[in-house]
């Protein structure tokens, strides 16, 4: 028996091996660079950098791009595994503490696409706390009743659709395209505060609804968090000019937007008012 058990887990780590081996790595795309900063599309699905939390990952965004530049690279503000989209990275320490900085101060704008559920007929700014998101292992010692904390978020509807099928007890299911800002940097801040509107991102499985979310994975095949970080601006570290780098939504958005009726013509992130 004891050989037996033995084998299987020998089988069972080789199989691993090949499984591992045979994994492809993510693409990054990377959408400007120069001597001191690069910023990247960051796929869903993979992580800024490696964690305790991950041992198993072998592709980190960090990595990935350094690899790809032939330099070390220093991240100043992350995107959540599931998150696709814009990814700003320093190319020294120097200029690392410069972006920091300005995050820090606020100067930094981003602007994400989500898909939520239910249709918004009005933008507005949330102004809603937020208590700390713990971690099991990694906030052990910090204290669980800590005050919440100040969370804004600006969001703005870019269109709407309701479709005829059927998710949960209505006969028809709605969903809205909305532009967020983000005024502070809470951890999974737009994800936590739509879903407090009500209106919580399709395929978050932890704030989110998972009647929803299995309704889009089994009605169109495809599993992802519908949040992208679309564009980023922020003042260049060393020359002080103002950069905005903003990246393409991936293809599943485009298909996704066919099975709702949106042409891609309609798509404005910067549009200022509502597009039905």
């Amino acid at each position: 028996m004891n050989q037996d058990k033995a084998l299987h887990e020998q089988l069972a780590d080789e199989n691993q091996a090949i499984d591992l081996a045979e994994e492809q790595a993510p693409e990054i795309q990377i959408l400007f660079e120069d001597e001191d900063v690069v910023v990247i599309h960051k796929p869903a699905g993979l992580l800024v950098h490696r964690s305790y939390l991950a041992r198993r990952e072998r592709f980190f965004a960090m990595q990935m791009t350094r690899d790809k530049v032939g330099c070390h690279v220093f991240p100043v503000h992350r995107l959540d595994r599931p998150t696709s989209g814009v990814l700003l990275f320093a190319k020294s320490g120097e200029m690392a503490n410069v972006l920091c900085e300005q995050f820090a101060a606020k100067e930094v704008e981003k602007q994400y696409l989500a898909i939520v559920r239910g249709n918004i007929l009005q933008g507005d700014i949330l102004d809603y706390p937020l208590k700390q998101e713990f971690d099991e292992l990694g906030d052990k010692h910090v204290d669980p009743n800590k005050a919440a904390q100040e969370a804004q978020t600006s969001y703005q509807p870019l269109l709407n659709c309701e479709i005829p099928y059927p998710s949960g007890r209505y006969a028809t299911s709605r969903y809205c395209l909305v532009k967020l800002t983000p005024h502070t940097g809470r951890k999974h801040q737009l994800r936590r505060h739509m879903a407090h509107l009500r209106h919580p991102i399709i395929g978050d499985t932890t704030h989110g609804d998972g009647k929803q979310n299995r309704f889009i994975r089994e009605q169109f095949g495809i599993n992802r968090l519908w949040l992208i970080a679309k564009k980023l601006s922020f003042n260049h570290p060393r020359t002080g000019l103002r950069i905005s780098v903003e990246t393409d939504l991936e293809q599943e958005w485009h298909t996704l937007f066919g099975e709702f009726g949106w042409g891609d013509e309609a798509l404005d992130i910067n549009a200022s008012q509502l597009i039905c």
